[in-house]
């Protein structure tokens, strides 16, 4: 008897390939569903145990996920959505994750049916495309000068973390550093950038309430001789500069042969020359402070001293550009190329303060700094951490909405117009496509409804209740207030969400969705290299240079 032949139809072709989506769309829910439950005022924390026995507790999506170690290849892809979110908006992290699992597993019905993965995702890519279009009728602009306004953005978008219960602290903490950084390049544009110019410094002791915005700078160093150098400078002349002052030694091994005992102090005096010619170079322009990133010898901190300058050397290149857009200072990389306009004149305050054991240099009281720190108190490094998380994510809220200064109403509101409008477009779209784009505006749905889900309310009376209001296009601003779990009306609650947040959560969750779709094969690259007896020695391979492996070549 003949043994069975199978044949490989293209329906059973795209039944095997369904085996690598249905893992697929399995691996991103399962992410989804971890940081499900920190969605929403009524959030719960995760517990996150790191490798050297450390304990976090945070509710902040991008933080947990980060310390996630998955093996899927699917679920990796959800992990860097959450970064991707987070560095480009600073907000939404946990949003775009939960939203991206439920766009794939309103997607799984359709691929056992035998969808093609090309339909569903053409007919995602239209609802989000319509999606934004609502999101554009729904927005509507802010007047940024308002600084009431403001803080209930901030203090809204916000209410999910640990922090809200400090009032509108970390909001005032936020919009003071964002609108100190701002750069007005002009045509309604503006240029603010957190991560380079807003350092966070946290130092357990004290009260939370204790944090402040500097007007200028701080760091963690002290002037190179304390007893011979001020520690108080008023209206201080700042120089910064790139590069060592101190003999500059070889390249290499360098050898010197001396004959005689004067050659050596010959040596000495070439040496010291050298190093007082280049203070002497720096100290002709008067300046207060010199500020180096490299080091300073003992010899040129004795010349410096004499002088009456204060130094501080081997500071980091990120705090030096702060201080340089603080004060007005160019950073200088030879000595002699010194010149009067380098020197920074901006900074009102120079002085070293002793906070716990360590010391702080602070050039504060600046006329018009593009810099500035956050001087953080806490009880505990962990409780510190976690206001540096949040206090990022209120960063980034306020820098969108000066950025684009257009709102939208909070509390899945949004989400459940969006959904609306969809479903009642869902029925003019021509063939197969309306059933996974109906299947879309469903998904929109899951932001209102994981929000009741953490309230402990009863999820499918609250969520009928709230498509019901919705059916009412002049219901537009109701959804589920955090706290209580209600149906409210979020203008009147001033629950706010910003454009910018909103309109990336929904273009990285889709696009994501529709990626993932479209993997039909995993295909592993990593060769297994066999053990045993059985391992068979390579023979001898005569290579050409386009075969070499980089890898090999180079010798152990």
């Amino acid at each position: 008897m003949p043994a069975p032949v199978l044949v490989l139809n293209e329906s059973t072709k795209r039944e095997t390939g369904s085996k690598v989506y249905h893992a697929n769309i399995q691996a991103s829910k399962a992410v989804a569903d971890i940081i499900r439950t920190t969605l929403g005022p009524r959030s719960m924390l995760k517990m996150l145990l790191d490798a050297s026995g450390g304990i976090v507790l945070t509710n902040d999506g991008n933080a947990i996920l980060r310390e996630l170690d998955v093996a899927h290849p699917a679920a990796k892809m959800m992990l860097e959505l959450s970064r991707t979110q987070d560095e480009e908006v600073g907000d939404g992290t946990t949003s775009v994750i939960i939203l991206a699992g439920e766009m794939l597993y309103v997607a799984e019905p359709f691929l056992e049916k035998l969808f093609h993965p090309t339909v569903i995702c053409r007919a995602f890519a239209k609802a989000l495309e319509d999606s934004l279009a609502v999101l554009e009728q729904v927005a509507f602009p802010i007047d940024v000068s308002d600084r009431e306004m403001l803080l209930n953005i901030v203090r809204s978008c916000i209410g999910t973390k640990f922090t809200s219960r400090f009032g509108t602290l970390i909001a005032d903490l936020a919009i003071d550093s964002v609108n100190m950084v701002a750069i007005d390049l002009g045509n309604g544009l503006k240029e603010i950038d957190v991560k380079k110019y807003i350092k966070v410094e946290k130092i357990p002791g004290g009260q939370l309430e204790e944090s402040k915005v500097l007007k200028g700078v701080m760091f963690n160093k002290d002037v190179v001789a304390p007893g011979k150098m001020r520690r108080r400078i008023v209206s201080p002349r700042i120089v910064l500069l790139d590069c060592p002052i101190e003999y500059k030694k070889g390249e290499n091994m360098t050898n010197a042969e001396l004959m005689n005992e004067e050659d050596w102090s010959m040596l000495l005096k070439l040496e010291e020359e050298y190093i007082q010619t280049m203070c002497s170079q720096i100290v002709k322009f008067k300046p207060d402070v010199v500020i180096t990133e490299k080091g300073l010898s003992d010899l040129a901190s004795h010349y410096f001293s004499k002088a009456g300058v204060s130094a501080i050397r081997r500071i980091r290149k990120t705090d030096n550009n702060r201080i340089a857009r603080a004060c007005g200072a160019t950073i200088v990389n030879r000595p002699e190329e010194l010149q009067e306009s380098d020197v920074g004149t901006g900074a009102g305050l120079f002085e070293v303060q002793k906070i716990g054991d360590e010391f702080f240099t602070f050039i504060t009281d600046c006329k018009d700094p593009k810099a500035c720190t956050i001087l953080l108190r806490g009880a505990s490094k962990d409780v510190l951490n976690e206001v540096e998380r949040n206090l990022h994510d209120a960063m980034g809220v306020a820098r969108n909405v000066i950025r684009d200064a257009k709102l939208l109403p909070g509390g899945g509101a949004t989400e459940m117009v969006v959904s609306a409008a969809l479903k009642k477009k869902a029925s003019s779209i021509e063939g197969v496509e309306q059933w996974p784009y109906k299947a879309a505006a469903q998904a929109f749905e899951v932001i209102p409804r994981t929000l009741a889900q953490n309230c402990g309310v009863n999820v499918i009376r609250t969520m009928t209740a709230l498509q019901a209001k919705h059916a009412d296009e002049d219901n537009a601003n109701f959804g589920i207030e955090g706290h209580t779990g209600k149906i409210t009306d979020m203008k009147e609650a001033g629950v706010w969400d910003s454009f910018g947040v909103k309109a990336q959560t929904f273009k990285t969750a889709i696009e994501a969705a529709c990626m993932l779709l479209r993997i039909d094969d995993i295909v592993s690259g990593i060769k297994k290299k066999q053990t045993g007896p059985k391992a068979k020695t390579p023979k001898t391979q005569i290579e050409d240079d386009k075969d070499v492996d980089s890898e090999q070549a180079i010798p152990e």
